[in-house]
C-alpha cells in the first residue's frame, strides 16, 4: 500500500484543482494546439504548476510527466514519477461544462502505485492507494452487472477528422452489444465511473497520453476492474488501445474496441 504516494497525489490534485476552479467560468483566453477542439488555457499552465510545487516540496527528485510546459512527455520505465493533467477535460472547462478534473498518479518503475482525481465543480474526489479506490473517502467498486445488454459504455478519447469513421464504428459497435452509451469528453472522469461503478466499460483504439489515463486505470484496478490493451494484455502506459471494464462483460467491451479500426488482436 503507497499511503504516503496516494496522501500526496491528494493534496497535489487538490492544489491544482483549486487553480483551475477559481477561474472556472470565467473570460479564460483559450489558445488551439493541434487541432479545433484541441484547446489549452493559462488556467492549464497554472494549476499544473501548482500540482508540481507540492509534489517537489516532498519529493524533489522525482520525475514528473506532464501535458503542459517542459515537463516529461514519456514515462520512465525505471523508478519513481508523477503523471499529471492539470485539467483534464479543457474543452468541458472552456465550455463551462463541470465535467473536468485534476489528475495525479504516482508512478513507480512504469506501473501506477497510487493516484487521485479531484473533480472540484461536481465536488467529487477519487483517490486510490493500491489497494482499495475511494470517492470521497468512501470506498468504491465496479459494477456486477454481467449481462451486456444492460450495461453503458463510453467510447474515449477523440479521433481527427481524416479518423472520423472510426468513432461511427466505435459507437455502432457499443450499441450493438451494450444497453445504451456515454461520453463525458473527461477520460478520467470517464475511467473514474468504472471504478465507482456507475459506468461499466470505456473504450479507444487509440494510443493514450498517460496523463489522460494512469491516474484511472490504477482506480479501476484497485476497484477491481480489469483494463487490457486491444491484444487483451495488461495496459501500460504506452499500450495500442484501451479497454476498461468490470471485469465481468470485459470479452464484450473488448470485442466492441477491435471493430473500431478492424483490428484482429486475439
Amino acid at each position: 500500500m503507497d499511503e504516503d504516494r496516494a496522501a500526496l497525489a491528494r493534496r497535489a490534485a487538490e492544489a491544482g484543482a483549486a487553480v483551475a476552479d477559481e477561474r472556472f467560468r470565467t473570460d479564460v483566453d483559450v489558445e488551439r494546439k493541434d487541432g479545433k477542439v484541441d484547446v489549452v488555457t493559462q488556467a492549464d499552465r497554472d494549476a499544473q504548476a501548482a500540482v508540481v510545487d507540492v509534489i517537489r516540496e516532498t519529493r524533489p527528485d522525482d520525475a514528473v510527466v506532464g501535458e503542459e510546459a517542459d515537463e516529461l512527455k514519456h514515462v520512465p520505465e525505471a523508478g519513481p514519477a508523477w503523471v499529471i493533467d492539470p485539467i483534464d477535460g479543457t474543452n468541458n472547462y472552456v465550455r463551462g461544462i463541470r465535467v473536468w478534473g485534476t489528475a495525479v498518479a504516482a508512478v513507480r518503475d512504469g506501473d501506477p502505485v497510487a493516484a487521485a482525481t479531484n473533480f472540484p465543480a461536481i465536488g467529487d474526489v477519487y483517490w486510490t492507494d493500491g489497494e482499495g479506490t475511494y470517492r470521497n473517502d468512501e470506498r468504491v467498486t465496479v459494477s456486477t452487472e454481467t449481462d451486456p445488454e444492460a450495461c453503458v459504455v463510453t467510447p474515449t478519447m477523440w479521433w481527427d477528422f481524416d479518423e472520423r469513421d472510426q468513432y461511427g464504428r466505435a459507437c455502432g459497435a457499443l450499441a450493438e452489444r451494450f444497453g445504451d452509451l456515454r461520453r463525458m469528453g473527461c477520460a478520467q472522469a470517464e475511467l473514474a465511473a468504472v471504478a465507482d461503478g456507475s459506468i461499466d466499460g470505456v473504450v479507444t483504439n487509440l494510443r493514450a497520453h498517460p496523463w489522460d489515463t494512469v491516474a484511472g486505470v490504477a482506480m479501476i484496478r484497485a476497484a477491481g476492474g480489469t483494463v487490457t490493451d486491444l491484444a487483451g494484455e495488461r495496459w501500460r502506459h504506452d499500450s495500442v488501445g484501451l479497454v476498461a471494464s468490470n471485469g465481468r462483460v470485459h470479452d464484450t467491451v473488448l470485442e466492441a474496441a477491435r471493430e473500431i479500426d478492424g483490428s484482429c488482436a486475439n
